[in-house]
This record gives C-alpha cells, sequence and structure tokens, in this order.
C-alpha cells in the first residue's frame, strides 16, 4: 500500500520529524559556540578623524549608558545578552523535558516553545542596527562605523539558535503523559 500522502501536494505523511532532538542539540550548541566570539571580539569599530575605537556588545551598552541613554542600553543588553542566553536555556529545557519529568505541564512548555518562536524573529536587531550605522556614518575621512567580527559571530549564533528552534518539534511535547503524582 505504501506511505501515505497529501491530497494537495503529494508530499510524505509524517507522525513526527526523526531526529528532531539531535538536530535540536547539535543547532543549539553550535549557536552557544559562536555566541562567545560575539561576546569577546569588537561589534563596531568607529574611526574618527583622531582615534579609532573598538567596542564589544556590553562594553558598547555600558558607553552608551555612561553618556546618559540608560533605556537604548537597556534595550542593547537586553536584545543582545538576556534574550539570547534564556534563549539556550529555554531550548535546552524543552530539550531535555521530553526525557525527563518536569515541573511545567505539556501547556506551559508549549507556551514556552511558541514564546521562544516569537522572540527568533526579533534577535537580529543588533546586526541590523550595526549594518546600518554602518551604511549611514561614512563620512569619508572624518569618520566612519565598520562592523567589527562579533558581527559575523552574533548573527551566526542567532542562526543557528533559530535552527535549533526551528527544528524543535513540539508534537513530542504531548507525546508523554504528565506526571501527576507531583
Amino acid at each position: 500500500m505504501g506511505q501515505e500522502r497529501c491530497s494537495r501536494c503529494g508530499s510524505p505523511l509524517v507522525s513526527r520529524r526523526t531526529r528532531s532532538l539531535q538536530r535540536v542539540w547539535a543547532w543549539l550548541f553550535v549557536g552557544m559556540i559562536c555566541y562567545v566570539p560575539a561576546n569577546i571580539y569588537p561589534m563596531l569599530r568607529t574611526r574618527t578623524l583622531f582615534m579609532t575605537d573598538e567596542s564589544t556588545i556590553l562594553g558598547g551598552a555600558i558607553e552608551i549608558a555612561h553618556h546618559g541613554s540608560y533605556g537604548i542600553a537597556a534595550i542593547i543588553i537586553i536584545a543582545s545578552v538576556v534574550i539570547p542566553i534564556g534563549k539556550f536555556i529555554a531550548i535546552g529545557y524543552l530539550a531535555l523535558s521530553l526525557r525527563r519529568q518536569v515541573r511545567l505541564s505539556s501547556h506551559a512548555r508549549h507556551k514556552l516553545y511558541e514564546f521562544v518562536e516569537f522572540i527568533g524573529r526579533w534577535s537580529m536587531i543588533d546586526v541590523f542596527v550595526v549594518a546600518i550605522l554602518s551604511s549611514l556614518v561614512q563620512l569619508s575621512s572624518v569618520a566612519s562605523i565598520n562592523p567589527g567580527p562579533a558581527a559575523i559571530t552574533f548573527a551566526l549564533s542567532v542562526i543557528f539558535t533559530m535552527m535549533s528552534a526551528l527544528s524543535f518539534d513540539p508534537r513530542m511535547i504531548w507525546d508523554f503523559p504528565e506526571d501527576t503524582t507531583a
């Protein structure tokens, strides 16, 4: 008889994605590895007439805060540090929760997955800011802003983390009965 196919597009129908968790862990670890140099190396290189300055993500946020822009500094720290680390923890928790007893219900874990998916589209905001600054501030020999090596590794970290979240099959959250004895 063979495998069932979609009546509309003809694709084979599958119950679950095979090796979903292996892909989740692989993409997550690569994303975490890329996140380290993204925070060590400079994100921006600013050159003016008399000096050149390189700033990391955290260093740039601290410098912005020293100039009185606390809101912008907070946005940078939240978008570049808190959200990526939170995504690493959330995706890891979701992957671990499929094989271990956890306190969160299946419904709460599914909501966590949806939140990770939603926040993923905003994770590239730093890279876009660097690209926009680099293109706008090019005043020939007076001043220029160029992306540093951290821009590439941060973008890769975001992409790999998004791939990890996309590799996660949320239907597996509902496959295991919940522990009612807790």
